[in-house]
């Protein structure tokens, strides 16, 4: 009877440490073939740009080749869809972004919510916006343009990459914060709408620190502030707005994303790849190259900030009243 009991007890020992033995031993396999990295955006762009840097990583980390494969569409809810419906085992990831924060909001009837139907794997980097010029406009400081706006009211125009576009959020975020009024121009992109305003057609713009770098040192355009919470390494002399308007930041920000389901120890094994990639002196220069800040979390922190992202750029499109294209 004694052999038995202690025999039995062996066997359920064995049991319950199976479901850890397992999890492991799928951790070390992962990934036993090519992962598709789905960026929900056209190639050359940032979000591209930010997918092939991290694709490049894995695949010399994990010795699989992590493909970059460009959806677009629908404001970047084509991708996005792509990989909600894709089996949760992995081998296909998402480039999140910003943008699926806004098109919560800004796109009521969608087939899935992002926050509940893609799992957080890591975050990436937050890239600011600078809020730009045209130099006809008599404003050289952040508190010299508000009192030019309130004085103009509706007379300065704000060109936007678009309805819903980060460019376009950041300054809806602005007027709201420093209450000005400023007739929003949205454009099909932010090159047509770069073009107008170094042709003065539009006054101001909240535009990615690498479309406009080369122009503001040219003096074609005048840099008033960047957008994120702390100064960018790549305008290191340029306040951020948020040291005028308490409460402001709004950065572009990058992560990697996966189905609903897919198994933790896949995502952990992924979000440690990231983090020490975020740590790499030449991956932070070539991010940097970009404007762009490291952001390193755990999977849960990720959740976190991306629940806030969805929350505030939800009160934006809301107080904005805007529509999706």
């Amino acid at each position: 009877m004694r052999f038995h009991r202690r025999g039995f007890l062996q066997l359920a020992a064995g049991a319950a440490a199976l479901p850890g033995t397992l999890r492991l031993a799928r951790a070390q396999a992962y990934p036993g073939r090519p992962v598709h990295l789905i960026c929900a955006y056209a190639a050359g762009g940032p979000n591209d740009i930010t997918a092939r840097l991290i694709a490049q990583w894995l695949s010399e980390r994990l010795g699989q080749q992590f493909v970059v494969d460009n959806r677009t569409g629908a404001g970047g809810n084509i991708g996005t869809e792509a990989v909600v419906r894709a089996p949760a085992d992995g081998y296909t990831l998402l480039l999140t972004s910003s943008s699926n924060a806004v098109n919560d909001t800004l796109y009521p009837n969608l087939s899935f919510n992002f926050s509940r139907d893609i799992a957080p794997i890591a975050s990436i980097v937050r890239v600011p916006n600078v809020m730009v010029v045209n130099p006809s406009v008599p404003a050289k400081s952040v508190p010299e343009f508000i009192a030019y706006a309130k004085a103009n009211p509706g007379k300065i125009n704000m060109a936007t990459a678009g309805n819903g576009s980060t460019t376009q959020v950041s300054g809806e975020l602005f007027k709201l914060l420093a209450g000005v009024n400023l007739v929003a121009v949205a454009y099909r992109g932010g090159g047509p709408a770069l073009i107008d305003l170094l042709a003065g057609q539009v006054q101001v713009m909240f535009e990615p620190t690498l479309s406009v770098v080369e122009y503001i040192k040219s003096g074609r355009l005048r840099a008033l502030a960047v957008t994120s919470a702390e100064r960018s390494e790549a305008l290191p002399d340029l306040p951020t707005i948020g040291e005028f308007v308490p409460g402001y930041e709004a950065s572009q920000w990058y992560g990697l994303g996966a189905p609903k389901g897919t198994p933790s120890d896949i995502i952990a094994k992924l979000n440690g790849e990231v983090n020490a990639a975020l740590a790499d002196p030449k991956m932070k220069a070539r991010f940097a190259d970009l404007g762009g800040i490291p952001t390193p979390m755990t999977p849960m922190e990720f959740a976190k900030f991306i629940a806030e992202e969805t929350d505030k750029w939800g009160k934006v499109v809301k107080a904005g009243n805007l529509k999706a294209e």
